[in-house]
């Protein structure tokens, strides 16, 4: 049984990513709440990782594999949750969780049919079903921060710093001592927008520690 995937991101459709794990290509179904964040959990190796539910889906004459992928395992406890509710299968809930989690399990706990009934395939009936199964069960996962960039990305630092930086850098300061007179640099004159302003910023700085 797959729990966990660890892989290069390799692919995506509307439904859908592809990770390459050691060169095994994996097929993951992902629901547009959590493809529309995926890439920004990519780490500083370029992997993503994926929580998995990993299950046989049977035809009429043959079964098939299917894994369904989440960003974290609350997002997977929401989503076994959701399929408790009768008629809800794993292909049905990952069409229907085209939002955030959070504001589904709020719509949930709160009884509101009228924004269930938003969500792909889920009807008048299906919607009192969910909220009559799950009402009370779901509000911790209104906490998931899935209604914001769960990971901001990382402002890129300006040229002109990476400039001050390396110069800094040839004249024999640690880079955890460099960055540190940049951002007190930064903090007093905020105006700043050249490397050169920067350095004589940082300058001025150290002669008046010396000075007083």
């Amino acid at each position: 049984m797959i729990v966990k995937l660890v892989g290069k991101l390799v692919g995506k459709t509307d439904h859908s990513l592809m990770l390459d794990v050691h060169g095994v290509h994996y097929e993951i179904w992902v629901a547009n709440s959590i493809l529309s964040r995926a890439e920004d959990q990519i780490n500083e190796r370029g992997e993503l990782e994926l929580m998995i539910y990993h299950y046989f889906q049977i035809g009429p004459s043959s079964g098939m594999p299917v894994l369904v992928g989440f960003l974290n395992e609350v997002e997977r406890d929401f989503f076994l949750a959701f399929i408790t509710v009768s008629g809800i299968g794993p292909r049905a809930a990952v069409k229907a969780l085209n939002c955030p989690i959070s504001e589904i399990s709020r719509a949930i706990d709160e009884g509101d049919i009228k924004f269930l009934k938003t969500l792909p395939g889920i009807g008048t009936q299906k919607a009192k079903e969910i909220i009559a199964k799950l009402q009370g069960k779901v509000a911790k996962f209104g906490l998931i921060r899935d209604g914001e960039t769960e990971k901001m990305k990382p402002q890129s630092t300006p040229d002109w710093q990476k400039e001050a930086l390396d110069v800094l850098l040839q004249l024999q300061y640690k880079k955890p001592e460099a960055a540190q007179m940049i951002a007190q640099a930064l903090q007093r004159t905020p105006e700043i927008h050249s490397a050169e302003s920067l350095l004589n910023e940082i300058y001025k700085q150290r002669m008046n520690r010396v000075l007083t």
